[in-house]
């Protein structure tokens, strides 16, 4: 279970148990004042009955009867005959209506749904009183989800304030831990470049000579593309067949002997705007990962579909495949399911293709037993 949960999960829960909390709280409210404007309601029914009995004559009760009425200032009422008729109405703004009348005949039907109507009896006859909510019981019947609005609101707002610090914080550790790697693989390659130039006065070990020296140029690749991730590359048009091509060959020298790696292709010459360095160092990554997940045979595919405004890149293998709950994973920092790995290449990769070639790089497919295949999209 703990896969489905994290920091944003129980975040969630916190807010929708506040949330639960106060539209239990505000509905009890609401519950409360529901009753004691029926019981104003009814106390005004009362007093408007003295006030029509025709035998009343005690001037005291008329006058506690015409205080009462008198101070319902927010429940808003209508008085019917008995045939629906409008005798009375109070407490129900017109202000500006072209047509007063239709507005009370339009709030008496809304009142019919809300409560059901009080008989004044006056002993000749009956007069019916609707009535509805005050404005200060509906704002409370709202307040929870205005409240509700304000709190998922500041929980989007808190998700992106922390979503981007995270990311400037691995933006910060990536391009230091580049920066430094860089650095420190400056000093040995150095040496190793002057012990070369000791080998080579000895015509014995001109074919090691030279097998090394395209390691050590690698090495210096390698260091030139972790000294280029904290800073935005050059883009050049190149033949992406072509790069593509040098970067097969170049892996599958150092496959094992049942692996193969294939290019598929329909056109020659595929100009792309790139870092050739920075592709490269994704492209290799894809493939050593596929490599890993074969356990020594099988295949690789790399297939690349001209588009007018984008080119894809298929890397296709025939591997172990990722289970479907890891998927979303894969290209999150830390994450790797090898016994060896700090978890950065994937998401070094997604930095390169996304941030620095506004491109995008995802799983398109992956199923268990069969094999993976990761997608690159390049804009034209």
């Amino acid at each position: 279970m703990r896969q489905y949960f994290n920091w944003k999960t129980y975040l969630a829960i916190i807010a929708l148990l506040i949330v639960g909390a106060s539209l239990y709280y505000t509905s009890e409210l609401a519950g409360k004042l529901a009753v004691e404007e029926k019981k104003k309601v009814e106390e005004l029914v009362s007093a408007l009955k003295t006030l029509g009995s025709v035998t009343n004559t005690n001037s005291q009760e008329n006058a506690f009867a015409g205080n009462v009425i008198e101070r319902n200032t927010t429940i808003p009422l209508i008085i019917t005959d008995e045939k629906d008729g409008i005798i009375n109405s109070t407490n129900i703004d017109t202000t500006g209506a072209p047509n007063k009348e239709r507005v009370i005949k339009d709030k008496l039907e809304e009142f019919k749904k809300i409560h059901p109507p009080i008989p004044v009896d006056y002993g000749t006859g009956k007069n019916y009183v609707y009535y509805g909510e005050s404005y200060l019981l509906t704002q409370l019947r709202y307040f929870p989800y205005v409240q509700l609005a304000i709190i998922i609101l500041f929980l989007i707002v808190v998700l992106i304030a922390l979503s981007t610090a995270h990311r400037s914080l691995q933006n910060q550790v990536w391009v230091g831990l580049s920066k430094e790697t860089a650095h420190q693989l400056g000093t040995p390659l150095s040496s190793i470049e002057a012990w070369l130039e000791l080998l080579r006065d000895n015509e014995l070990n001109n074919e090691a000579v030279i097998e090394m020296q395209k390691d050590l140029d690698r090495l210096k690749l390698v260091a030139d593309r972790f000294s280029k991730v904290g800073s935005a590359p050059q883009l050049e048009e190149e033949n992406l067949v072509t790069r593509l091509g040098s970067i097969v060959d170049y892996m599958q020298k150092r496959a094992p002997k049942k692996v193969t790696i294939a290019l598929h292709h329909k056109e020659d010459d595929i100009p792309v705007n790139i870092s050739g360095p920075l592709l490269d160092w994704v492209m290799e990554n894809l493939i050593r990962n596929a490599l890993d997940a074969m356990e020594g045979h099988g295949r690789i595919d790399i297939t690349i579909a001209n588009y007018p405004q984008q080119v894809w890149v298929d890397v296709q293998d025939s591997g172990k495949g990722i289970p479907a709950y890891q998927v979303k994973k894969v290209f999150t920092p830390g994450f790797t399911t090898k016994k060896r790995g700090w978890g950065l290449g994937l998401s070094l990769s997604r930095r390169i293709v996304e941030k620095y070639h506004h491109g995008s790089i995802y799983v398109k497919q992956s199923e268990v037993g069969k094999g993976t295949t990761f997608r690159i999209i390049l804009r034209r």
